[in-house]
């Protein structure tokens, strides 16, 4: 694929709609306090994004486990998953803790 074309893909998916990231451990979490945030993504540069903004999830009033996975829906509930990765590190979310992933950490590459 083209570097013309993987920026083309990138910006129909994730640019040009709200795209929602969620996180997860062997499913999305589910407490009280989580939600999905929205993402805003640089322009597509060769063939690839980044998040343009801080990812702030909210406080935790729950334990929310081990975040294994780090996933794109296009919803803010529901919807479907149209990207999934693997953060570097696996953090537990525990009571009072929060989940952030700052401006230009989450890079999305086609290859």
């Amino acid at each position: 694929m083209q570097v013309v074309e993987k920026n083309r893909v990138l910006k129909e998916s994730l640019i040009s709609r709200q795209v929602y990231c969620a996180l997860e451990n062997t499913k999305e979490v589910v407490a009280f306090s989580y939600k999905r945030i929205p993402v805003y993504f640089t322009e597509p540069m060769n063939g690839q994004v980044q998040n343009s903004m801080d990812i702030e999830f909210p406080i935790a009033k729950e334990d929310w486990g081990n975040i294994t996975k780090i996933s794109l829906y296009d919803s803010l509930t529901g919807g479907n998953k149209i990207w999934e990765g693997t953060p570097e590190v696996v953090k537990s979310i525990g009571v009072a803790s929060q989940y952030k992933i700052p401006r230009g950490y989450m890079i999305i590459r086609l290859r």
